[in-house]
């Protein structure tokens, strides 16, 4: 199962954001989804920095197997899951 997150709508509410973010972490995780696509977007990068800062975070990274970003498309992020 894969789940998708476009950050396009909230990418200057910095709450919002990181609402968003744990949403669509706990819903992978609830879900037991494989995959989960973040777009933050092209744009300056700020965002991009700032969902891989929150998915650095020791509680959040407890929760996924590994983050990937799309070397083709630099506004993706992808986070892997492993389940047993």
């Amino acid at each position: 199962m894969k789940l998708k997150l476009d950050l396009h709508d909230v990418y200057n509410r910095g709450h919002d954001i990181d609402r968003a973010l744990k949403g669509i972490i706990d819903e992978a995780v609830a879900k037991r989804a494989t995959l989960v696509e973040i777009i933050p977007g092209k744009g300056s990068g700020q965002l991009k920095k700032r969902v891989l800062r929150f998915l650095d975070q020791k509680e959040i990274k407890a929760k996924y197997h590994r983050v990937e970003k799309d070397s083709r498309n630099f506004g993706r992020v992808f986070v892997h899951f492993r389940w047993k």
